[in-house]
C-alpha cells in the first residue's frame, strides 16, 4: 500500500518546531506492526543498527501509536500500530475508525 502525505505535515508531526524533515528525494516509508511494544523494539533496533531516533514511540493524533526515525542513509520511516489498519485475507486494505480516547496500552 502506497500512502502519500503533505512533506510539511508529516515534518510538523515528527517535531512541530523543524522547518523541513524529509531528505532529498521527497519520501518516507513506514513499517506497520501488530502493537505498541513492537513500535518501541523497531525503533530500538534501528538505532542500535545506526539509524536515528527522530520521535520516540507515543500516542498519535490518528489514535494508534508511532515514532519515526531516520536510517543510516537519512530516509525518513514511520513505525506505527494503527489498529484501524489492515489487510484482509483477499488483499483489501481495510481503514477504520480509531478511538483516540482509548488508552494506548489497549491498542491491538
Amino acid at each position: 500500500m502506497l500512502g502519500l502525505f503533505d512533506a510539511d505535515a508529516f515534518g510538523r508531526d515528527i517535531d512541530p518546531a523543524a522547518a523541513v524533515v524529509t531528505r532529498p528525494g521527497g519520501f518516507t516509508l513506514a513499517h506497520n506492526v501488530p502493537t505498541p511494544d513492537d513500535v518501541d523494539r523497531v525503533l530500538a533496533e534501528a538505532r542500535a543498527a545506526g539509524g536515528t531516533v527522530l520521535k520516540p514511540g507515543q500516542r498519535a493524533d490518528f489514535g494508534g501509536y508511532h515514532g519515526h526515525f531516520a536510517d543510516p542513509n537519512g530516509t525518513v520511516w514511520e513505525v506505527a500500530c494503527n489498529p484501524g489498519w489492515r489487510v484482509e485475507p483477499d488483499g483489501t486494505v481495510v481503514l477504520g475508525p480509531v478511538a483516540p480516547d482509548r488508552p494506548v496500552d489497549q491498542i491491538n
